[in-house]
């Protein structure tokens, strides 16, 4: 079998590549920079504007799974047109792209990473594949325009899934997000730095999972019978001032001593509580998280202790 995975360099895109090819999958990967995981041929393109049409017609995958985004929300009003390039036209083009493979005789299956975002401050909790799509952000408007182009191919006849992915996080979370500046804060504290860590909006509830867990669900969709939509998440929510807590009590200490929050960090438009109902998932693909939030926190804090030392 062959897969071309896109944004393969990043945190998913690394647990997933390392899952197929375990299990003997050529593994292909599109990377604008930086470097794909070992053992992964890659191949670079901007999907801004490059047409991946013939990378795509001269690979001939079996499987086309895309990740690439623009992933900072805070990002995406910063850059709007540049979001909704990567996330929204970047996937009209991959789906047109794969459809014609299809088209052509080549059996292929795509499965995108659509996202909780799309559906903003929901107004209902917790969410399901039938909740209404009312984005509050360009990222999450992106990725609203991307769920229903999967949608769209779907019902003209190709396989194709999105996993609609809460909160995720791993040792391999970048340190700009959220998560990964907590932990990251904590360890350097815990090992003697004075500065402060700046936070902004502390009650915000998120459904924070782990991300090879994603990675297990993204390969459990490919292969499923029938293409479809599915929402990965733990059905648990905790805040960003638990999250903070956990990471300071893992060292030994009290977030409060280090931490202040500022109004320059809040997120316009920011959902005050995101938490996903996974039943779909569970009863369809057999998927089931392996790592609770406790446990999360405590893995990204040991791997930052662990890269001081």
């Amino acid at each position: 079998m062959r897969a071309l995975v896109t944004g393969v360099g990043g945190q998913d895109g690394f647990y997933l590549a390392d899952r197929l090819l375990a299990e003997g999958v050529e593994v292909h990967g599109i990377v604008r920079e930086g470097a794909a995981p070992p053992g992964v041929q890659a191949h670079r393109l901007d999907l801004a504007v490059d047409d991946p049409a013939p990378l795509l017609a001269r690979l001939r995958p079996e499987l086309v799974v895309n990740l690439a985004a623009i992933s900072s929300v805070w990002r995406s009003w910063q850059q709007p047109e540049l979001t909704a390039a990567v996330n929204g036209l970047a996937v009209a083009r991959l789906l047109a792209a794969t459809r014609e493979l299809a088209e052509g005789g080549s059996p292929v299956r795509f499965v995108q990473a659509s996202s909780a975002e799309i559906f903003g401050a929901a107004a209902e909790a917790p969410q399901t594949e039938r909740t209404r799509l009312e984005p509050t952000s360009p990222y999450g408007a992106s990725k609203a325009y991307a769920h229903h182009l999967v949608g769209a191919y779907r019902g003209a006849g190709l396989s194709a899934s999105a996993l609609i992915l809460y909160n995720h996080e791993s040792v391999r979370r970048p340190a700009s997000f959220v998560s990964r500046k907590i932990t990251s804060a904590a360890a350097r504290i815990a090992r003697g730095s004075r500065e402060r860590l700046e936070l902004g909006n502390l009650d915000a509830r998120r459904d924070w999972g782990w991300a090879p867990d994603v990675a297990d669900a993204l390969l459990r969709a490919a292969r499923a019978v029938e293409p479809d939509d599915y929402i990965v998440a733990t059905g648990v929510t905790h805040s960003v001032r638990e999250f903070a807590e956990t990471a300071f009590a893992h060292v030994g200490l009290d977030w409060r001593d280090h931490v202040d929050v500022s109004e320059a960090l809040i997120r316009p438009g920011d959902a005050p509580e995101q938490v996903g109902d996974a039943s779909r998932a569970r009863e369809v693909l057999g998927w089931r998280p392996t790592m609770d939030f406790a446990g999360i926190v405590a893995a990204m804090v040991d791997a930052d202790l662990a890269a001081l030392d």
